[in-house]
């Protein structure tokens, strides 16, 4: 197993930027155990409904304020408004993390009762946080789609695929893979481009597809405009079938170890305003083709050897502007701009096409679809 030292990534053995850390729908009012970034936490939802993350262990005496279920305090309630009570002493932390009452005592509470409270966002039906080894404040808002709010969407579930034994770099070069979208997913692909801007990472691709197909077994042509925010956020519009949204998070839990979630909302596969019965059972079946080929991805990441200095070809795609865009986050913003300046702009694999202009965000990608039939029934 490698490490971010390994890859050569920078000063940091973690990212910036923002990560799903849970399934909002599991945060309620009894503490969650969390471990990312190589640290614990607690996550909670207080009584206002207000989403909680704190650093995990009291420093009174180092317990873990979500790890347990023998004491009172839990058995009798450890969420008090907002705030929480360590198991073992009683000590309360509020959302901003410092101690608001200690038990028996009457004297006043050290400015040193206190644990860390991390920025988050609760979007998409997932809970986000802002990890930033310098301790900044979010340089890009936390991820969301208009489509969520929009009646005629199919909201997702997620998928839970658990924790996968590589860095993450191995995921994020996928970006960049051209070559592997025939072996692996079966598509032809017929035009490929990156765009590397700023904290975006974009690849747009099309063509037909034999893991994502029609009901009748036939293949579409699939067009997908995906996104990268920053380096665990990825947003992928797709239209063919459906026209839908794929969404893929990764978080470090340790160096070298993953957690990745799964999910995909669909537009109402009925074209009705408002999604019925019959569009959310539609969803979930195209959910699960989308699942099924993102785990051809997922197996070839869980039995590889890591990558640490690819035999790149130039046909493979940007894997090396891919590689520079990336290592911005593991290093001081300082040093942000040496990495964008070797890396931004489009970039086409040898000899392959580049993508129309219809598939650059111009129109519809439902129309960027019909475009390329006629292109390829001409």
């Amino acid at each position: 197993m490698a490490g971010t030292k390994d890859y050569g990534l920078g000063e940091f053995t973690y990212p910036r930027g923002w990560f799903m850390v849970a399934d909002a729908a599991e945060v309620k009012d009894k503490p969650l155990p969390l471990k990312f970034f190589g640290q614990d936490f607690a996550l909670y939802r207080g009584k206002s409904g207000k989403i909680v993350l704190l650093d995990a262990f009291c420093p009174h005496m180092g317990t873990h304020l979500a790890k347990n279920t023998t004491s009172y305090v839990t058995h009798d309630g450890q969420i008090e408004g907002d705030s929480i009570r360590c198991p073992y002493h009683g000590w309360r932390f509020g959302a901003d993390g410092k101690c608001n009452e200690i038990p028996f005592s009457s004297l006043p509470i050290p400015k040193a009762a206190c644990v860390r409270s991390w920025p988050v966002v609760e979007r998409l039906g997932a809970v986000f946080v802002w990890h930033d080894p310098e301790g900044g404040e979010p340089e890009w808002d936390a991820p969301d789609l208009a489509e969520w709010n929009d009646a005629g969407w199919v909201r997702h579930q997620w998928d839970h695929l658990g924790q996968l034994k590589c860095h993450q770099q191995e995921i994020i070069d996928n970006i960049a893979d051209c070559t592997h979208l025939q072996p692996v997913h079966g598509s032809i692909v017929n035009f490929f481009e990156n765009e590397f801007r700023g904290h975006l990472a974009i690849q747009r691709q099309g063509g037909p597809h034999r893991t994502l197909v029609t009901s009748d077994g036939k293949s579409p042509i699939l067009i997908t405009d995906t996104v990268y925010h920053g380096p665990g956020v990825l947003l992928s519009r797709m239209s063919g079938t459906h026209d839908a949204v794929i969404l893929i998070m990764h978080t470090s839990v340790e160096d070298g170890t993953v957690q990745v979630w799964h999910a995909l909302m669909v537009r109402s596969p009925s074209n009705s305003p408002k999604v019925t019965a019959q569009d959310t059972e539609a969803a979930r079946m195209y959910q699960a083709a989308a699942l099924q080929a993102f785990s051809q991805d997922f197996e070839v990441w869980s039995n590889k050897r890591p990558c640490i200095n690819g035999m790149f070809m130039p046909s493979d795609g940007a894997f090396r502007k891919a590689r520079l865009w990336y290592k911005q986050f593991y290093n001081p913003r300082a040093k942000k701009e040496e990495f964008l300046k070797q890396s931004e702009g489009v970039f086409v694999p040898a000899g392959m096409k580049a993508a129309p202009e219809a598939a650059r965000g111009n129109v519809s990608l439902a129309d960027a679809v019909a475009a390329e039939n006629q292109a390829q029934a001409a």
